[in-house]
């Protein structure tokens, strides 16, 4: 096995959540502003969609899910490949950029292809700066505490998504579905921009200091030289944890993308207010939300492997119990069980690439494995939109049920374990 380096130019950084306490939790803020972006359209974009654009076909109405997927999984790849070749913090700075003029694209864009060119732009916002907070993070805690950190990390982001999602729907209820749900977005992007250029600190140095001492197993083709082509053929392809954790991704979002542009039609033509719609978008991102922080803390003492299959299998019975529903309680449930079934995935997911990949090569394999998982978005948009469109919401749904079903059952097969051996000290109750 290689031996691990140190160098002068690292001293002084230190890895682990307590060393970099500061710094993390201002990371995690950043990135509840970055799934507040997200959230302005939960509620109000497909009901924008129906009534105010008046597109009446599935496939149509989804157009903005199926740009904004493809988009923001493009751009995940290159956030990788730029943030080791420019630093974190610039990509994060021009992510939000970005991101300044969509909220009023949104809030008073005069035809729908304006809605499609904001979502264009947030895809790719979304590209840049959740793929940068997530590699910040992993350069900040080290191998021990990944799980922990991408639970905070998701955490934050996706209970964010819920609060704006049920924020946005009890404005649109009073107030119309433009352009006021939208004001809120704007505040988000101008909070967000001043954090990240004033206060958020370079990441590249933890992660070449963590490369200097890491220890490869002889024989290895995990070693920190390789090419961004040999990066993406082992995330996608050849490692087999490394290219299971990518299709579950990838069928994690396509959920995820029914769950936003299908779901809400569904509720609202059994008669459900907007505000009801509302606490029904919120729901499931908010068990998600929260629940990381328990999941990925989890992920760090048992392995992942069988986190992630479980979380595939509760995702599809979710699927089926919204098929199966008519009424808000059966569907609140729903919301519930796939928020759970999420929650063990996503940050889980995270913490597998942080456990294969080498430091050296770290931050372009996520961003390989979020091009897999946000193409996600594109490929559900697509998938709900026409099977919809032939043959019905519910044979659509339970088709996507058991595409999920199938999933974690691949992880199963072909998933190993990676959670690093003696990744937490004995004694050390979860503190990095």
């Amino acid at each position: 096995m290689t031996t691990p380096r140190t160098t002068p130019e690292h001293d002084g950084i230190r890895l682990g959540l307590r060393a970099n306490l500061a710094q993390f939790s201002l990371l995690v803020l950043v990135n509840a502003l970055v799934g507040g972006m997200l959230g302005q359209e939960r509620t109000v974009l497909p009901l924008l969609a129906e009534d105010v654009f008046h597109l009446s076909a599935y496939t149509s109405a989804l157009t903005y899910i199926l740009a904004f997927g493809a988009t923001k999984a493009v751009t995940n790849f290159f956030a990788g490949t730029w943030s080791d070749r420019f630093g974190r913090k610039p990509v994060l700075i021009a992510g939000w950029l970005i991101a300044l003029p969509v909220p009023a694209m949104l809030a008073w864009g005069p035809t729908w292809g304006w809605i499609i060119a904001a979502n264009v732009l947030l895809g790719i916002n979304q590209g840049l700066t959740w793929s940068t907070t997530v590699i910040m993070k992993i350069d900040l805690v080290g191998p021990g505490r990944r799980g922990l950190a991408m639970g905070f990390n998701e955490a934050a982001g996706y209970v964010a998504v819920a609060v704006t999602a049920m924020a946005t729907g009890a404005i649109a209820d009073r107030a119309g579905l433009r352009p006021e749900p939208f004001l809120l977005g704007a505040a988000y992007v101008v909070l967000a921009l001043g954090l990240s250029t004033l206060a958020v600190r370079e990441t590249r140095g933890h992660a070449r200091f963590e490369a200097a001492r890491h220890i490869t197993p002889a024989g290895s083709e995990h070693h920190a030289e390789l090419t961004t082509g040999q990066v993406a053929r082992l995330t996608s392809l050849s490692d087999r944890a490394l290219s299971a954790a990518s299709q579950a991704g990838m069928v994690n979002n396509l959920n995820d993308a029914l769950a936003w542009g299908i779901f809400p039609l569904i509720f609202a033509a059994q008669g459900l207010s907007i505000a009801q719609i509302g606490v029904l978008a919120a729901l499931y991102p908010a068990v998600w939300g929260a629940g990381q922080m328990l999941t990925g803390w989890w992920s760090d003492h048992i392995g992942r492997k069988h986190l992630i299959t479980a979380g595939m299998l509760l995702q599809a019975a979710a699927i089926g119990l919204v098929a199966l529903g008519s009424t808000f309680g059966v569907w609140a449930a729903a919301q519930i069980l796939l928020g759970v079934g999420t929650a063990l995935v996503y940050p889980t997911l995270l913490a597998v690439i942080g456990d294969v990949a080498h430091p050296a090569w770290r931050a372009r394999a996520v961003g390989v494995y979020r091009l897999w998982r946000d193409g996600g978005f594109a490929v559900g948009a697509l998938l709900a939109g026409v099977l919809a469109d032939l043959y019905g919401l519910t044979p659509a749904l339970w088709a996507i049920a058991a595409l999920t079903a199938a999933s974690g059952l691949l992880v199963a097969v072909r998933m190993y374990e990676t959670r690093p051996p003696h990744a937490i000290p004995a004694g050390d109750p979860g503190r990095g």
